[in-house]
């Protein structure tokens, strides 16, 4: 990730954002512009929402795939593989939602660690959040990161043949669906 090395507030990052044809990330002041990802990286992401989709059905909460921001209080602004949110304020605003209850990131070897860490350290800071999931594209792994309470959070990691348990919208499901149709 490389950053623009000047700083820019918020508004101009929005600004500049909504007139751009390439995605960018903001964090405490600095615009990163993202990679493109690999087939498989989308292939996940996909099969995932679909099961979402599936899932949540006409209830109340919407799911939203990586061209809509999560944002916190100006801080960052963030675009998730994909994310579920179920706060009715989230309505309001068509290209920034605030209060996800589900994150998940599809994990990307430029990315990884940033994902991991300091991505993770400012996603908890989001009141809302219940939950924080990164897929692996190498192998069949994924990893849940749960709140148990505001400063506390537990890891449960799924692995092949297994079933995958995303507490946060009630969703089982094997992780071989998440894998469907991936090239090798």
């Amino acid at each position: 990730m490389i950053a623009v090395p000047n700083y820019i507030s918020p508004e101009e990052y929005l600004a500049i954002e909504r007139q751009s044809d390439i995605r960018h990330e903001y964090r405490r002041g600095l615009v990163y512009a993202m990679a493109g990802g690999t087939d498989n990286h989308d292939r996940i992401a996909l099969n995932l929402l679909t099961l979402i989709n599936i899932q949540l059905g006409d209830s109340d909460c919407r799911f939203h795939s990586g061209n809509v921001k999560v944002n916190y209080q100006d801080e960052f602004y963030y675009y998730p593989d994909a994310f579920v949110t179920c706060n009715p304020k989230d309505r309001d605003d068509r290209y920034v939602k605030r209060h996800p209850k589900l994150i998940v990131e599809v994990l990307s070897s430029s990315t990884k660690i940033f994902d991991i860490g300091k991505k993770f350290e400012d996603y908890r800071r989001i009141p809302a959040l219940e939950e924080y999931v990164l897929i692996s594209q190498e192998t069949q792994r994924v990893e849940c990161r749960r709140r148990i309470s505001t400063e506390v959070w537990e890891t449960t990691i799924y692995a092949a043949g297994e079933q995958v348990v995303l507490k946060s919208i009630g969703l089982e499901l094997a992780i071989s669906d998440l894998y469907r149709g991936l090239d090798d």
